[in-house]
């Protein structure tokens, strides 16, 4: 191993913003996990400069720039959460985890179709409900339905999918809110 990979040298201004833009192009990322990462990167290098680290600028000018978009990162990634079948709660904790802002979080919040259509994907996925293999007595029925409220799902919702005859009625159920238009908040 080189002294380069043992010692490398603290950073200065210019290798912090090479730093980040190399993290910003490679990654689609929040402002918070740019930061946190940024912040990682001083505290094993160090910083060469008598003043502190523009860490808050830099970040604040890549937003402004459009190289970090909180709201584009959480779109994705509640979209991507809701389609492997996680609730709204889950959602809401993912992405408050990656410093995703209070109110961007309630705008990515689904709809009551979404939220349905994802607790549809969680059951098929894991065999929950009616799509289990064999016939659910009631403390299985109880170990889906608390599968499916650490997956994030409210308990009506949950339930309603554990509880439905066949898969046939639990997908009208989640056909029946996207009819009624429910796909939006509000």
């Amino acid at each position: 191993m080189s002294d380069k990979r043992r010692n490398p040298r603290p950073l200065n201004r210019p290798r912090l913003e090479e730093m980040a833009l190399a993290y910003v192009a490679r990654f689609a990322t929040t402002q918070a996990k740019l930061r946190d990462y940024l912040r990682r990167k001083l505290r094993e290098r160090g910083w060469e400069g008598e003043d502190e680290p523009p860490l808050d600028a830099l970040v604040e000018r890549y937003a402004e720039l459009g190289y970090v978009d909180d709201e584009g990162w959480a779109r994705m990634k509640a979209g991507s959460l809701l389609r492997r079948g996680y609730g709204a709660r889950r959602v809401s904790e993912a992405l408050g985890a990656a410093g995703v802002d209070e109110d961007v979080r309630g705008a990515m919040a689904p709809g009551e179709a979404q939220e349905r259509e994802s607790a549809l994907a969680l059951a098929r996925r894991r065999r929950l409900g009616p799509f289990a293999r064999e016939e659910a007595d009631r403390a299985v029925r109880e170990k889906h339905l608390a599968a499916m409220l650490r997956a994030g799902h409210r308990l009506e919702v949950a339930r309603r999918i554990i509880e439905a005859e066949d898969a046939t009625s639990a997908q009208e159920w989640v056909d029946e809110a996207f009819d009624r238009g429910e796909s939006l908040d509000g």
